[in-house]
C-alpha cells in the first residue's frame, strides 16, 4: 500500500478546534470554532491509525452510543484529522465550479441529481456564507481573512471547492458525518462477520452479507503525470472522505497485514501476522479467559 500511494497530493487541512453548531434550518453541523488556527498536515503520514480511528468511531453506532458519544467521537476525530470534504467528495468530479451545476452520482445524503452551484454550497456554509459569485461556467470568490487567503495561496493549485471547504466557515452536517462513518464501518464488520461466522451461516445468510459488503462505494481518486526525476503517477485526493476509502479498501484487502476487529474490545486494528485476532497480548488474555 505504501508503495502505491508513494505520490500523493493529499495534503489536508485541520483546525485546533471544533464545535457543533445549530443552523437555521435545524440540522447540526460541526465547525471549527471562531479562533481556531488552521493546521495543514499530510494524512498519509499515520494513514493506519487514520482508518483505524475511522472506523472505530463508526462502529459506535453499531454499540449502542448516545448522539452524545457519537458527536464527542466525531469531533475528536476532526480535531486530529480535520473535516471530511464532503462536500467535495459527492459531486461526479472535484472541479465542480467550472461546470454550470453541481452534477450528483447516486449516493447516501443527496438526492438530487444536480443543483445549482449557489444551492449546493449553501449546504456547507450555514452560518455565513462565502463572498461567491457565478455566472454560467465563470465563478469568482473573495476572501478578507489574512489567514483564509494564506490558505488559499497555499492550496492554489487544488480544486477551488477543495480550498473552499478549508475555510473557517464551512461546516458538515451532523447527520451526513454519521451516515459516512457508520457506512464505513458497516462494510468493515461485514467483512468481519462474514469470515468469523461463515461455518454457521447458511447459504442465505452467507448471500446477504455478499451483498451487502458488494454494496459499498468504491469511488477512486483521480491521478495525472508530473515529469520529476521519472514520469511519476501522482494520485489526487481532494477531500479525506476519498483519503479513508481508499486506504480502508487496500488495508481490508491486504494479505499480509490486514484490518482487523479485535475479538475482544472490538476496535480496528492492523494486524501483524495475518492470523491475528487481537489487538494487543492485553486483549488476547483477557480474550482466553472468557
Amino acid at each position: 500500500m505504501h508503495k502505491l500511494f508513494e505520490h500523493t497530493s493529499a495534503s489536508w487541512v485541520r483546525y485546533s478546534g471544533y464545535e457543533w453548531r445549530t443552523a437555521a434550518d435545524g440540522n447540526l453541523y460541526l465547525l471549527p470554532t471562531p479562533g481556531a488556527e488552521p493546521q495543514p498536515y499530510d494524512p498519509m503520514a499515520d494513514a493506519e491509525t487514520l482508518v483505524c480511528e475511522a472506523m472505530d468511531t463508526g462502529l459506535l453506532c453499531f454499540q449502542r452510543a448516545s448522539d452524545t458519544e457519537i458527536r464527542n467521537a466525531i469531533a475528536r476525530f476532526a480535531c486530529k484529522y480535520g473535516l471530511l470534504g464532503i462536500m467535495t467528495a459527492l459531486p461526479t468530479t472535484a472541479r465542480f465550479m467550472e461546470y454550470e451545476k453541481v452534477y450528483l452520482p447516486k449516493n447516501q445524503l443527496i438526492r438530487a441529481e444536480s443543483m445549482d452551484t449557489a444551492d449546493y454550497l449553501d449546504l456547507f456554509f450555514p452560518f455565513r456564507k462565502p463572498d461567491f459569485r457565478k455566472n454560467g461556467v465563470e465563478s469568482s470568490w473573495s476572501e478578507e481573512d489574512p489567514a483564509m487567503i494564506s490558505l488559499i495561496m497555499t492550496y492554489q493549485e487544488y480544486p477551488q471547492s477543495t480550498v473552499m471547504g478549508f475555510m473557517r466557515d464551512y461546516g458538515e452536517r451532523y447527520d451526513w458525518l454519521k451516515a459516512v462513518f457508520k457506512d464505513w464501518s458497516f462494510t468493515f464488520m461485514t467483512s468481519f462477520l462474514y469470515y468469523n461466522d461463515r461455518e454457521q451461516l447458511d447459504e442465505d445468510s452467507l448471500l446477504l452479507y455478499q451483498k451487502g459488503i458488494a454494496a459499498f462505494d468504491g469511488n477512486a481518486p483521480t491521478y495525472h503525470i508530473e515529469l520529476r526525476e521519472t514520469p511519476t503517477l501522482v494520485w489526487d485526493f481532494h477531500s479525506l472522505m476519498l483519503v479513508v476509502k481508499m486506504l480502508f479498501s487496500m488495508l481490508l484487502t491486504d494479505e499480509q497485514h490486514p484490518l482487523r476487529m479485535c475479538r475482544n474490545c472490538q476496535k480496528a486494528f492492523i494486524a501483524k501476522e495475518r492470523d491475528d485476532l487481537f489487538c494487543s497480548p492485553e486483549c488476547e488474555r483477557k480474550g482466553k479467559m472468557e
